[in-house]
């Protein structure tokens, strides 16, 4: 008999005895490690399309979307506060263009700055830094940084054209945190200084904002972009963090792209989604998942497998009696333990796909947001996972099997 052919007919066996034992849950060790092997495939596909997800920004789904318009060599995590990034700029005339399409609600340019403020003349003994955020307050009301913007008059009188030389509204609404650190209210006066520039606004309003860190809320306010431009010197080009672009139609995405080419155009609410995939979250995710559900699989397979070379060293004695060599023998372990970890694979490809789809209705329903990617790709890689699973857990009972004389094994029973 040739080697193909003999090999072949192991493997047949092979396939027969498994599907027997599986048919008839004449044993436990088998079953067992098949669900070991699914569980473990499981967790990893299911983690595997989160990291899948996250690292396309796939997840970037809403119904309303509102665009942020960032410079490329920004990280995504920065673009909510953004503090000395590289920035946009002619800023002013792209958002004109932008509210030219009737697709879009209202655009505006954003500038973060860290800004210090003190009450009255700024002679007081109180002064805390603030988080400033410089916007274009659109018509319709919105909110910018968890602001709202009513309270500021709509447009930005003070660019005057690009000279920068229009009235100042002297505008600025402050978020309930940053009015409780300076102990101001509405119609207070409030003195801002950026390096060696200074300028006093007037607290419009107070209003509650949903800003917060790990530590409590965060002091934030709003005033009109020129107004923060003029302070903070990024007058001359015209500079802002960030782009923002409210719309309902997704088609405007490569509009945008085309206005600023070298830009990355993120959705508002796929912004922490994002932030996670510019970094090494996804690879390491994925990485994780793999390295659990190979040693849970092969110490699980190694161990069940184990024991039923053990309950069965009678068959395999018989087998060797009738002219199966050791080696043929261990050929036959080899082939089961991968064929079971096989079995376990597709049945836990099946179940991680369930778990992709259920993690998505859950992120959905609470988030707004669904995080994971199902990608075919996913089903030849977990099966060959759970090969291997099964090819390295073999390693153990093989070598029961090698080290089991054939009339030792005969004479247990």
């Amino acid at each position: 008999m040739s080697r193909r052919h003999r090999l072949l007919g192991i493997l047949g066996l092979a396939v027969r005895r498994i599907l027997g034992r599986l048919r008839t849950t004449s044993s436990k060790q088998v079953l067992l490690s098949v669900l070991g092997v699914a569980l473990a495939v499981t967790l990893m596909t299911t983690v595997s399309g989160i990291a899948l997800g996250m690292g396309a920004e796939n997840a970037i789904q809403s119904e309303d979307v509102d665009y942020w318009v960032v410079p490329e060599a920004s990280t995504a995590s920065s673009v909510a506060v953004d503090v000395g990034s590289p920035q946009l700029g002619n800023t002013h005339a792209i958002t004109e263009r932008l509210d030219t399409d009737e697709r879009i609600d209202y655009a505006t340019p954003v500038q973060t700055q860290l800004v210090r403020l003190s009450p009255g003349d700024g002679n007081g003994s109180t002064e805390e830094y603030v988080l400033v955020a410089g916007i274009i307050p659109p018509e319709k009301p919105t909110k910018v940084v968890g602001v709202p913007t009513d309270a500021l008059e709509p447009g930005d009188p003070h660019y005057a054209n690009g000279t920068y030389e229009g009235p100042r509204t002297g505008e600025l609404v402050l978020n309930e945190a940053g009015a409780e650190l300076l102990g101001l209210s509405a119609s207070d006066e409030v003195t801002a200084t950026v390096g060696n520039s200074r300028a006093t606004f007037t607290v419009t309003d107070v209003r509650q904002a949903d800003v917060s860190s790990g530590v409590g809320p965060v002091p934030v306010a709003l005033v009109h972009h020129s107004e923060l431009q003029t302070m903070t010197g990024s007058t001359s080009g015209d500079l802002a963090d960030q782009l923002l672009v409210s719309t309902n139609a997704a088609g405007v995405k490569s509009d945008i792209e085309a206005v600023y080419p070298r830009t990355s155009v993120v959705t508002q609410t796929g912004l922490a989604v994002r932030g996670a995939s510019t970094s090494s979250l996804p690879l390491a995710m994925a990485a994780v998942s793999l390295t659990v559900a190979i040693l849970v699989g092969v110490l699980f397979v190694a161990t069940m497998m184990g024991l039923e070379v053990n309950a069965d060293r009678r068959n395999l004695a018989v087998l060797s009696a009738m002219g199966y060599r050791t080696g043929s023998q261990t050929l036959l372990v080899v082939a089961e333990t991968v064929i079971v970890a096989t079995i376990g694979g597709v049945i836990g490809v099946i179940m991680g796909i369930g778990g992709i789809h259920l993690t998505n209705a859950i992120t959905q329903e609470i988030l707004g947001v669904q995080v994971a990617l199902f990608d075919p790709i996913l089903i030849g890689y977990s099966v060959a996972v759970a090969a291997a699973i099964g090819l390295i857990s073999s390693v153990y009972p093989a070598w029961l099997t090698w080290r089991t004389p054939t009339l030792e094994a005969m004479s247990h029973d």
